[in-house]
């Protein structure tokens, strides 16, 4: 995938309505999901014990957290376009969230995303709204799907 580039907001702020490219696909591994385990503090045993997932668990492996693929999102974004003249960019939150399909461990995702909206912010910024969807490969129902919004600051 080749990234977006823009130089300014105002040349941003032309793809409004538009989707962005559709982003390289990711492997979810083991060492990821128990990372973020780690970090969140959320041990349950369907995320980091593969022994008893596979006996006990509906899906027969690990799986990652839900929010892990929230978590992503940052960083799929980034990967899909730059403006030069940012300084600096913020996670300000998300809207509406769901995660229609687990995601198995090993699974690979890539997302798929548009810029709803572009408002303007004090300080040289602006507030962006996205609508993420973040596929898994062979599936039919994505991981999640989430409006998420950045406030990026020239």
């Amino acid at each position: 995938m080749n990234p977006l580039e823009f130089a300014n907001f105002e040349d941003f702020k032309k793809i409004k309505g538009q989707q962005l490219p559709v982003g390289n696909w990711y492997t979810i591994t083991q060492e990821m999901i128990t990372d973020f385990a780690n970090a969140t503090l959320d041990k349950q045993w369907i995320h980091i014990d593969e022994t008893r997932a596979a006996k006990e668990s509906p899906f027969k492996s690990t799986i990652a957290h839900g929010f892990m693929s929230v978590a992503m999102i940052s960083k799929l974004l980034e990967d899909s376009f730059s403006i030069k003249s940012i300084k600096m960019g913020l996670n300000y939150g998300l809207n509406k969230v769901r995660f229609p399909n687990p995601v198995l461990v090993n699974s690979q995702l890539r997302m798929i995303s548009s810029v709803k909206e572009i408002d303007e912010m004090d300080n040289n910024g602006i507030k962006v709204t996205f609508s993420c969807t973040i596929e898994i490969k062979g599936q039919d129902k994505p991981a999640c799907v989430a409006e998420f919004i950045a406030a990026f600051f020239e």
